[in-house]
């Protein structure tokens, strides 16, 4: 987040095959005269490996962690290839354990052919990176943020694995640099695919969860203040899902939903400030059991604020305070909100090594989920509880 990143599920293996064969082929299919020679310094490999502990008082987070639960597990490995002057290719390779539920299994975080012809217009498809706010599209990169946790209330670590990228294409670009700043646009459309489980003895089972389309835009203006950066966001999408009820009733629904975010960044030598705010919403619709499933619609929103500041070459604290309101309509009682006041230490051992110290103040239980605290109402769990994290990431 703070320091230039060095670029990083699963995607249809048909276009990791052609991926493939474009690096090793070089794109044989353009002629000789047509592609300059690319010397090997346009390749890069870069990986990591990281692995966490995650403790909790009195609610379980993420995973079972009211003991210290050591199912922390990540590592990738991605390259970047220069295929010819304006076009290049890329993917990442990436395994998480998450919970005790959770295995290794490898899978196509991003995937891409990019062609960039000039400053001003830029096209990739394949599995690309969905760039909505500040860090989504950096989620993926532990080295390039202070915080363990991106703030949860726009960037739910339980997302990360759908909205990290997309399966289609962007359109992107830059423009400016006079008195009045620069602007950067991303445009983008596609699908995703959200993994669902259903738990055992569940009232209500999913049998289909589909999302016919995602499409996106964000928009950035680096401002004439040096260093002052402000943009909003905003991706519309659409989800289809059959249930099955009391294990004989047959019921539908499609949801369609909206979210945007507005962002502010200012980073001044070692101080980097930022805010985002956001608002989504989702309507129930097409229902075939409106029973079950009432159209209806709701209108959530969170945001956070967050500073840091590099002390020296091997320490940057940071502090954030985040807030989630689910559904604006509904705000008191512990499950209708979760504040979140997070304090991160980020120690850098060396170049290729980093440490990270963290622990969260929490004060309701909107987003916990309740299959990981034994089937408990949200609202008959404990309003305030901490949680204490420890990162360490190696990576080159």
């Amino acid at each position: 987040m703070e320091n230039p990143p060095r670029p990083r599920q699963a995607i249809p293996s048909t276009i990791g095959v052609i991926l493939l064969l474009a690096v090793v082929g070089d794109l044989s299919a353009f002629a000789a005269d047509e592609v300059k020679e690319v010397d090997a310094s346009s390749f890069e490999l870069h990986g990591f490996l990281s692995q966490g502990a995650v403790k909790t008082t009195d609610n379980n987070f993420l995973l079972l962690s009211k003991g210290v639960s050591f199912d922390f597990t990540e590592a990738g490995v991605n390259f970047t290839k220069r295929l010819a002057d304006n076009l290049r290719t890329g993917m990442q390779i990436f395994v998480q354990r998450l919970g005790s539920g959770t295995s290794l299994a490898p899978k196509l975080d991003w995937a891409y052919l990019d062609y960039h012809p000039s400053d001003l217009l830029g096209i990739r498809f394949g599995r690309v990176k969905t760039p909505f706010g500040l860090y989504n599209d950096v989620a993926d990169i532990d080295a390039a943020r202070t915080p363990v946790l991106l703030p949860q209330s726009v960037y739910p670590a339980s997302n990360r694995n759908f909205f990290l990228a997309e399966d289609g294409f962007e359109a992107y670009g830059y423009t400016g640099n006079g008195s009045a700043g620069a602007l950067e646009y991303r445009l983008y459309g596609g699908t995703i695919a959200v993994p669902f489980t259903n738990a055992a003895g569940a009232a209500i089972a999913i049998q289909r969860f589909d999302t016919p389309f995602l499409l996106g835009a964000r928009l950035m203006w680096d401002t004439p203040v040096d260093g002052l950066r402000f943009g909003t966001s905003a991706q519309t999408m659409r989800f289809d899902a059959d249930f099955l009820a009391g294990g004989t009733t047959e019921a539908s629904i499609q949801l369609p939903a909206t979210v945007w975010v507005t962002s502010l960044r200012y980073q001044h030598h070692d101080l980097l400030l930022a805010a985002e705010y956001e608002r989504g919403y989702v309507r129930f619709a097409n229902s075939t059991d409106t029973a079950l499933f009432p159209n209806k619609a709701m209108l959530s929103q969170g945001g956070y604020a967050m500073a840091s500041y590099r002390l020296n070459d091997w320490l940057q604290p940071a502090l954030y305070y985040s807030m989630t309101v689910p559904d604006i309509n509904l705000t008191t009682g512990r499950e209708n909100h979760q504040d979140d006041l997070s304090l991160t230490l980020r120690f850098d051992i060396n170049p290729y090594w980093i440490v990270k110290i963290e622990g969260h103040y929490m004060m309701g239980t909107a987003i916990l989920d309740t299959a990981l605290n034994g089937g408990t109402a949200k609202s008959a769990l404990d309003d305030t509880w901490g949680a204490f994290l420890l990162k360490t990431t190696a990576y080159f």
